[in-house]
């Protein structure tokens, strides 16, 4: 069975936030347009001096890869690091040089059926790629993990988009855009997994078992609700988990919130907000190029992250994303939505470092926010032997073939909505995701 990726998308869990109220909504999706990212008339955000010096939980199942090289050959050939004079990117980032591919066939050697999420999944692409649209060429810098992007620490969650926008613009950067994601995923050779064609839940966390959140606490931001519900593991502790050009833990693990290069009539082109990379539980999206657009910019979630990307070589990098420059937004605006500013960030980041906190109250949502210490003391990374789904057991319909993406741009997918309509309230529960 030969797959388009055009579009794709294997699972949708959607919290919209109103204000204080977030409420539920989801659906399922994929991606692709090419680099639509125009000129700004808004004032670009110089790199800070301090980065202007340029520069991994498994299951019991032993993985089935070796350890991949940190870059390909490719991105080799480019400084990336601090450590001399003339490098393209800041300390702590990666240059990615290359095309991105508009739309990817790949062909699924074998699947199985996630009876719980009503998903089939390929757990075997045949090792090779075709890329059927056209090239795009990007360079541009990325940062090796997830926010704040330091070995041995967690991803950050529960941001809404225009937080995690104003967090990247407080050290000089941006959010990533989908098609830079996709590019830093795949790999020059438009790999599904950073890591091959073989599906690898050891290589990069996933299949957890649904664990029902408690979507009242969530929406409140409750500690000890968030800290029940992490299930994650810590930036750098999966040393495969990597993709030829060097970037760590794309896919699985935390899901992560892009911006938006879509311009699609549909509801792809409604908002900024894009999902990639898929979360920690079992049956799930977690490949380089599905997308997710049906989640507006007040989404925040506890399995929600993101990573930062700046212009390569020294240019000034304009916080907005494209469709904010595109509408010649102001960041300020960003600014007053987030409810928190770049100076906010760079102040709470600047206390956390001399004291080792922030010093926020329990209570205080907004400081916990930008400090990024809402999850409470009670949080443990998942361990490495046990609480994985058994996919054995799992894997019920092995021979099951797993159903085509449409080239045309439409996912034959079927739709499987794990959340109530939209309201004005939240919702007292949700469903597994899928």
């Amino acid at each position: 069975m030969r797959v388009s990726h055009s579009i794709s998308g294997l699972f949708a869990l959607a919290m919209t936030a109103s204000a204080a109220t977030p409420v539920l909504a989801a659906t399922e999706t994929p991606p692709e347009t090419p680099d639509t990212t125009q000129k700004h008339s808004g004032q670009p955000i110089r790199l800070p001096k301090a980065h202007r010096s340029v520069e991994p939980a498994t299951s019991a199942r032993p993985s089935r890869h070796p350890p991949p090289a940190s870059a390909t050959a490719e991105a080799k050939q480019e400084p990336t690091a601090g450590d001399h004079k003339g490098a393209a990117c800041p300390e702590g980032m990666l240059l990615i040089d290359g095309d991105y591919c508009t739309e990817v066939e790949h062909k699924c050697a074998e699947s199985w059926y996630d009876k719980s999420n009503k998903k089939t999944v390929c757990e075997r692409f045949e090792p090779w790629s075709k890329c059927k649209g056209d090239r795009v060429h990007k360079r541009f810098c990325i940062d090796r993990y997830e926010y704040p992007n330091r070995s041995g620490e967690r991803p950050e969650v529960m941001n809404r988009f225009n937080q995690a926008e104003v967090k990247c613009a407080a050290l000089g950067k941006r959010l990533c855009t989908e098609t830079e994601w996709t590019t830093a995923c795949e790999g020059p050779k438009y790999k599904p997994f950073p890591y091959g064609y073989v599906r690898d839940t050891n290589t990069c966390h996933g299949d957890v078992m649904w664990d029902s959140p408690d979507m009242h606490k969530v929406a409140a931001r409750d500690p000890v609700e968030l800290a029940r519900l992490w299930k994650g593991v810590r930036s750098g502790s999966q040393p495969e988990c990597v993709s030829d050009y060097g970037v760590y833990d794309m896919p699985g693990n935390a899901d992560e919130v892009v911006a938006s290069e879509t311009y699609a009539s549909d509801f792809r082109g409604k908002f900024d907000s894009v999902h990639t990379g898929g979360p920690w539980y079992k049956g799930v999206r977690n490949q380089c190029r599905p997308k997710i657009y049906t989640h507006d910019e007040g989404f925040y979630y506890y399995f929600l992250s993101f990573r930062c990307c700046a212009e390569a070589d020294r240019k000034d990098t304009d916080p907005r994303t494209p469709k904010q420059r595109k509408a010649n937004l102001k960041f300020e605006k960003v600014e007053q939505i987030a409810g928190f500013t770049r100076h906010d960030v760079q102040k709470a980041l600047k206390t956390k470092t001399e004291r080792g906190n922030c010093g926020c109250k329990p209570k205080d949502t907004r400081c916990n926010t930008i400090c990024g210490t809402l999850l409470g003391s009670e949080a443990r990374d998942f361990p490495k032997s046990r609480g994985r789904a058994a996919e054995s057991k799992s894997r019920e319909s092995r021979s099951a073939e797993a159903k085509p993406t449409s080239s045309a741009g439409a996912s034959t997918e079927p739709v499987n909505d794990p959340t109530p309509a939209p309201t004005s309230a939240p919702t007292a529960g949700a469903e597994q995701p899928r």
